[in-house]
């Protein structure tokens, strides 16, 4: 691992941040951000990497490598799972184990923006195409599909119980869940107003950006360390997964990259993707559609063991192996 890169990282103001909050807990600080303002954040993220990524695909147009990127994207979203899904069955049964690779197929957001952010602080930045906005939209939902199907196929449902399963609500879900349609909506419409849009909004989606990042992920910081107190039952294997399951997806994720040819940038950001697991859009649906699932186990093994492994390691990690390999 190349230790100038995990350096500089660490020395980054929002993963520094994100410390200060786990510290905060592991302290018992009083500290908190009341509860609209995180989820304002959220949403204030994914229009602006958007509405940044529609504006950078007007500018540079699609061709054939931005939909072979697309086509890979949505393929890894649907492998995922399923190799996790056997991989988790030797432990556990089939409800836990759909619902965790579905998060592991799935992807995180916030991760992606950390990474993203990554780039734009190397000297000289890192150039990544907008098109890698899309790619973050489009792997969301395979993987909860795929979570679902695993269930139906593999537990021993009753017949009322299998008629009672509403697969108008979980597409519903899976696809309109409001963090992919905030994000599609934002990529269209900074598509579709140029650089006249770019203008006016600029201020609001580009140099208040990295501000409000740390102040969110300083909030990550408070709820991963609550998250890590409340993981009692997962054990030493679930504690691997939540780790190595990431590595051995990120190295999946830069042989694809390096095969069709994506740029530096793209390629971290793609494997980025591959490499961090969902504990937004995966948790909500599975909550509703396979409540045998253990919420105890999904959320804090994405979000308190991955989540923080990634941001702190991995991405320095995942750049190293890509700057050694790229020409």
């Amino acid at each position: 691992m190349n230790t100038s890169l995990v350096l500089s990282n660490l020395l980054n103001p929002p993963v520094l941040f994100f410390f200060m909050g786990m510290i905060a807990v592991f302290l018992k600080s009083d500290l908190e951000i009341p509860a609209p303002i995180p989820k304002l954040l959220s949403l204030y993220l994914l229009f602006a990497i958007g509405f940044k990524g529609g504006h950078e695909i007007h500018e540079s147009g699609i061709n054939g490598e931005i939909a072979i990127t697309l086509i890979m994207a949505i393929l890894m979203a649907a492998i995922v799972p399923i190799y996790s899904f056997f991989i988790l069955k030797l432990k556990l049964d089939v409800y836990n184990s759909a619902a965790i690779a579905a998060a592991y197929g799935s992807i995180s957001a916030v991760t992606f923006v950390t990474a993203s952010s990554f780039l734009e602080q190397q000297t000289p930045p890192i150039a990544y195409g907008g098109h890698m906005v899309a790619a973050l939209a489009l792997m969301e939902s395979p993987a909860i599909i795929i979570g679902l199907l695993l269930v139906r196929f593999f537990a021993n449902q009753e017949q009322e119980e299998e008629e009672a399963f509403e697969w108008g609500e979980v597409l519903r879900e899976a696809f309109l869940n409001g963090s992919v349609f905030l994000l599609l909506s934002s990529l269209l419409v900074g598509m579709v107003t140029s650089q006249q849009g770019w203008d006016r909004l600029e201020p609001f989606t580009g140099e208040i950006f990295y501000g409000l990042l740390t102040f969110f992920l300083l909030d990550m910081g408070l709820v991963a360390a609550r998250k890590i107190q409340e993981f009692r039952k997962g054990g030493s294997f679930l504690v691997g997964f939540s780790v190595l399951m990431p590595v051995s997806n990120a190295i999946v994720g830069i042989f694809l990259a390096r095969l069709i040819g994506m740029s530096p940038g793209n390629a971290l950001l793609f494997t980025v993707l591959c490499a961090s697991a969902s504990y937004i859009a995966v948790p909500a649906a599975m909550r509703m559609s396979v409540p045998e699932a253990n919420p105890g186990l999904y959320i804090p093994m994405a979000l308190a063991l991955t989540f923080p492994f990634n941001i702190i390691i991995g991405i320095p990690l995942y750049l190293g192996m890509i700057n050694h390999l790229w020409p």
